[in-house]
């Protein structure tokens, strides 16, 4: 087991620096300067991540009821935006993908600063828990080494060196591909007994259920064509399990229950997401760059 977790992450950060490499590859100076210009859609965006979400995620777990463990693992995975299955869900649903990798980045930018203290404000407020800290500056390299850098020479080497770019686009995109199906599996061996454990609680539907709203607000939360606007509902709908991981070893105590609600509560976000975008992908003839 210790080998499969070992190879699933070695894949993880595989798959993560070779998606944000191939949006960087299928982007343009123009077309992202055109997004952070936006200055409705990153207000929009911002406040859907990192303020309407969390609150969905607290109010969610108060709603079912959820014992310790579940309600904080739903908690820190509300309160984590930025996931680098956003921009693949972009992909897979033939999205914006320029417009949901730019925001994504931002979005995983911020969520390391704003991640410990909403998580702290909500499980004091709820009294569940103890309290959060957690190395800003760590999460920040984090994001910017796996994140930012794959995507930044992706979008210089469109710029600089195009038939380059464009040669090295679809093989970037079948790795992307490959090793995000191999990630799902690695998920899925390695928590499959955490996620069993759970299916008598209501853990796996509260998870199911808190990825479809967060989809619907990253939407309605947009601005622009409906491309772009699922496109941003896709990006809120995946969290980043970096800083969430990081918090259960460090608050937390890396307590099995609180690991196996979290793989279940991102299993099952994954289980209503996916579907979503793979839905939308029916009639759009390729991504929007």
């Amino acid at each position: 087991m210790e080998t499969l977790h070992l190879v699933t992450n070695a894949v993880t950060v595989i798959f993560i620096a070779t998606t944000m490499f191939a949006a960087g590859l299928g982007a343009t100076l123009p077309a992202l300067r055109a997004i952070l210009a936006d200055l409705p859609l990153l207000l929009l965006a911002l406040s859907a991540n990192l303020v309407v979400i969390p609150l969905l995620g607290w109010g969610v777990a108060a709603l079912f009821g959820l014992s310790t463990a579940p309600f904080i693992a739903l908690v820190l995975v509300a309160s984590s935006p930025g996931g680098p299955l956003g921009a693949k869900l972009g992909m897979v649903q033939n999205g914006d993908v320029v417009a949901g990798a730019a925001m994504q980045v931002l979005l995983a930018t911020a969520g390391s600063i704003t991640f410990g203290p909403t998580v702290n404000a909500i499980l004091t407020a709820a009294e569940v828990g103890g309290g959060v800290s957690l190395d800003v500056a760590a999460l920040v390299r984090t994001v910017a080494v796996l994140q930012l850098v794959p995507f930044a020479v992706g979008l210089v080497l469109r710029r600089y060196a195009p038939p380059t770019a464009r040669s090295w686009h679809p093989v970037a995109v079948k790795v992307s591909n490959v090793t995000f199906m191999i990630v799902l599996a690695g998920m899925l061996l390695g928590s499959w007994h955490d996620v069993v454990a759970l299916l008598g609680s209501r853990a796996l539907l509260a998870g199911f259920v808190l990825s479809v709203a967060m989809f619907t607000a990253g939407t309605l939360l947009a601005t622009g064509s409906p491309v772009r606007r699922t496109t941003m509902g896709g990006v809120a709908a995946v969290r980043n399990a970096g800083p969430a991981l990081a918090a259960v070893g460090i608050a937390f105590g890396n307590q099995q229950a609180v690991l196996g609600a979290l793989a279940a509560v991102l299993l099952s976000g994954l289980a209503a997401a996916v579907p979503i975008a793979a839905l939308l992908s029916r009639g759009r003839g390729g991504s929007t760059t």
